[in-house]
């Protein structure tokens, strides 16, 4: 019969008897799996909340594309995504109809495709009737020969292939200078306005090794870190500065930084 306990605090079982201390223990174990349970479930959700951030997409801005292009790096943006184009050129090195995407690379190509459908733009051959790509780089895309031809073979569409994404192409690049009150020191840096300012944080380590041991604040608020700019109420000004002439430089949004003692790393 199941153990009770008594008004007194002690268990009995169900004669009435007094328990041993290890019959006492193993009765009173429902509270444990309850509190262990609670465990296992904070913990999985814990668990969760960081898969998620990690597969928070990132995020980059025109400036960076631009960048990786003057490094080597065969990166472009068309409709709001980041390629890395490096496997598709590699399997057609020499091909001189490859030029005017060797040209464009660093760039955006959203002109190239239609915005509705994400496709390559097409047009009507007015002898032939076929339908042709409209784009400089169709050779690329991966045209279709200009007479019908029953040998031909479309290539991969790689603006398809997630794995040639690298990200997204930030719509609201904004600048901030970042205030050190430790030290004095500043820094402009240029972020995307979809970052969280966890992922900002992440982008000012080249500068400040210990940026995430700071409270990051703005305009009077702290800035929780898993919510954006503008989630934090501080709003992108650029657009504003540009409409009255005003140098987006000169006035970027401040963020004042304040070092938190942190002995957990010693």
């Amino acid at each position: 019969m199941a153990a009770r306990r008594a008004g007194g605090g002690a268990w009995l079982n169900g004669s009435g008897e007094a328990l041993p201390w290890r019959r006492r223990f193993t009765a009173a174990l429902p509270w444990r799996r309850r509190f262990c349970g609670g465990v296992a479930s904070a913990t999985a959700l814990c668990g969760g909340v960081a898969m998620a951030a990690q597969q928070r997409p990132r995020y980059f801005t025109p400036r960076e594309v631009a960048a990786a292009a003057r490094r080597g790096r065969p990166w472009l943006s068309a409709l709001g995504r980041v390629f890395d184009l490096e496997p598709v050129l590699r399997e057609r090195r020499g091909d001189p109809s490859l030029r005017p995407l060797l040209e464009a690379l660093g760039t955006d190509i959203s002109h190239w495709f239609d915005p509705q459908t994400g496709e390559p733009r097409t047009r009507v051959d007015p002898r032939t009737g076929c339908v042709s790509f409209r784009s400089p780089g169709a050779a690329l895309l991966g045209d279709p020969p200009p007479t019908p031809s029953s040998d031909w073979v479309p290539p991969p569409p790689w603006w398809r292939d997630p794995r040639r994404e690298v990200g997204l192409l930030s719509a609201a690049p904004r600048l901030l200078r970042l205030l050190n009150t430790l030290t004095g020191q500043q820094h402009l840096l240029e972020v995307c306005g979809e970052e969280t300012v966890e992922d900002i944080q992440r982008r000012a380590l080249p500068w400040n090794a210990n940026a995430r041991n700071y409270t990051w604040r703005s305009g009077g608020v702290t800035l929780h870190p898993t919510l954006t700019l503008e989630e934090n109420g501080v709003p992108d000004d650029t657009p504003e500065l540009l409409r009255l002439a005003m140098d987006p430089v000169e006035f970027a949004t401040t963020v004042l930084l304040y070092f938190r003692d942190n002995f957990s790393e010693l």
